[in-house]
């Protein structure tokens, strides 16, 4: 088993960990430079774990999933979905992208998480002591998902009609707010070009050159950016500067 996972601010390293180490299982950044043909060839059962966007799946993990979609087939999923409220049926997003029958679930479920979103009023920003709540109901979650896998239980979170009808609530619009925020990069003035957004981009949106950061129209939203920016200076999706950041959750050595 592997669980594999695309991660944009922490949450979802932090779930797809933490599952690893409960169930002895290795663990891989779908943005490592690896072979994950082979990773997947040779595993029976494969874990995703990625935040939903809107209720639909980070473009990143679609693309993922397309480029090993002949690998993935007849293989058993896990799969997990972070989300900040609700997305209905997050975690049955993903199955979108294959075709009927042609891999077999035995296991979804969502978690909710700190919202990373730091440029709007809308959504509040918590770190430090603000996050151990999501921390000690993820743990106990992930328990009983674990004992559930183990003693053969099978649980799909998302799966029901009533999640679809709320999920599709969010997704019918997701496509194109992502489409027209492709290029949704805003950098201030206090921008020190220091090249740690360019570097930490995962979709290799950003190039830093002599005039400053420039954008390759490849955004998804993922925030990575705006929450680990040293002056604050750049955002997205909301043409609005950020006054505070979200600083993930550690992982313990």
């Amino acid at each position: 088993m592997i669980m594999l996972y695309f991660s944009g601010t922490g949450n979802s390293r932090y779930i797809a960990n933490l599952f690893s180490e409960k169930f002895d299982a290795k663990c891989y950044s779908i943005e490592e430079e690896m072979n994950f043909s082979k990773i997947i060839e040779e595993s029976d059962t494969i874990g995703f774990c990625y935040p939903i966007y809107g209720s639909c799946v980070p473009r990143i993990m679609r693309e993922f999933v397309d480029k090993n979609i002949e690998k993935l087939k007849n293989k058993k999923l896990i799969i997990f979905c972070t989300q900040a409220m609700f997305s209905g049926d997050g975690a049955r997003a993903l199955m979108d992208i294959f075709p009927k029958g042609y891999v077999e679930v035995i296991y979804a479920e969502h978690f909710n998480m700190p919202n990373n979103i730091c440029n709007s009023s809308l959504f509040s920003i918590k770190n430090g002591e603000g996050i151990k709540k999501y921390i000690i109901s993820a743990e106990k979650k992930m328990d009983k998902v674990c004992k559930d896998i183990k003693e053969g239980i099978i649980k799909k979170r998302g799966f029901s009609s009533f999640s679809h009808f709320i999920g599709k609530s969010q997704s019918s619009f997701w496509p194109n707010v992502e489409e027209k925020n492709k290029s949704s990069v805003k950098v201030y003035e206090d921008c020190v070009k220091c090249g740690v957004c360019v570097k930490s981009c995962p979709m290799k949106n950003l190039i830093l050159d002599e005039e400053g950061i420039k954008q390759n129209n490849n955004c998804m939203l993922c925030y990575r950016c705006v929450n680990v920016c040293p002056k604050m200076a750049i955002t997205v999706l909301f043409n609005k500067k950020p006054k505070i950041q979200y600083k993930g959750i550690k992982l313990e050595k």
